[in-house]
């Protein structure tokens, strides 16, 4: 399935190193003035463009233009209340860079398994398995974030780890190491959410965590998620987690309980697995470390989540 959400709709298109990547977004209402800058500086997080340790991002991240087209449901910059499609050139595509990549398959990626389902694949860096995926859904997650700070709710993710450490002064020098040996490392984004009314999401099977969950686990290289107090407190009590709490305001829930929000901050983690293509290995262009760019992706996907919960 390339679609995501029923009330606010997103079908993404395009390959990594194809002509375009692009998006077709329905149920945008009418009328919103669409915030360019907000999308470009989301991008430019994407890319790696501003991010403080740019070295650890793929050279094509951050060398491509990503100047976006819009091809209706946009008109002087409002939206008209109609699909909303557009398209991102990949003006700096390489697929020459991949050439081997027609006889050969990376462990930990998508090639092989691609091959044995569909009898094809694209072999120019991935194809649709490529990060450069992502690219369309932090559009549209711009879109959404705009409709929901209109409903005072904000989103903000940011790696919190790379590999074990978690202190950020000594992750230049760490990544600068994995860079220099050719090699990859994992991270670990985490995302806030607050102004989320009390009420969002449904018992048992439509639980407000089992979407953020589903729509995280769909970006490239996510490998786990967690909220509350998740896989990182189990050596806790449940005497040191609850006896202070109260059923307004219980960290331990993570702003959620019962699949429902209790009105407090949701906050979750996503563990991004380390870049499956090395330097050691392979040619190309790659990331050392993929969770440094997630951040943007994170923030988008949990985006399309609520508004499709709050619409």
């Amino acid at each position: 399935m390339n679609s995501f959400g029923d009330k606010f709709r997103f079908t993404s298109f395009g390959e990594s190193h194809g002509r375009a990547i692009g998006g077709v977004l329905d149920g945008v209402p009418a009328g919103l003035s669409i915030d360019i800058d907000m999308i470009h500086d989301e991008l430019d997080q994407r890319a790696g463009r501003i991010a403080a340790i740019g070295h650890a991002t793929s050279t094509r991240a951050q060398h491509e233009q990503d100047e976006i087209e819009w091809l209706s449901g946009v008109m002087d910059g409002k939206t008209l209340g109609t699909p909303i499609a557009f398209i991102i050139r990949n003006t700096d595509a390489r697929p020459q860079d991949y050439e081997w990549l027609r006889t050969h398959f990376r462990p930990g990626h998508a090639d092989w398994v691609y091959e044995k389902k569909y009898g094809i694949r694209d072999w120019r860096g991935g194809g649709r398995a490529s990060a450069r995926e992502t690219i369309s859904r932090v559009v549209v997650g711009c879109i959404a974030k705009q409709l929901l700070l209109a409903k005072g709710i904000r989103i903000h993710a940011q790696v919190t780890q790379i590999g074990m450490e978690t202190d950020s002064t000594k992750w230049e020098t760490l990544l600068e190491e994995v860079r220099r040996a050719g090699d990859s490392i994992g991270g670990i984004v985490t995302c806030t959410i607050s102004g989320v009314p009390v009420g969002v999401g449904e018992p048992i099977f439509d639980k407000l965590q089992s979407h953020l969950a589903y729509a995280m686990m769909t970006i490239n290289g996510c490998k786990g998620f967690d909220y509350g107090c998740g896989f990182s407190e189990l050596d806790q009590r449940g005497s040191e987690q609850y006896t202070h709490c109260t059923a307004e305001s219980c960290p331990a829930s993570g702003g959620i309980d019962g699949g429902i929000s209790n009105g407090q901050d949701i906050v979750f983690r996503c563990a991004f697995k380390p870049t499956a293509t090395i330097g050691q290995l392979y040619k190309g262009r790659h990331d050392v470390c993929i969770a440094l760019r997630a951040a943007a992706v994170v923030e988008a996907m949990a985006a399309l989540v609520l508004i499709n919960e709050t619409l």
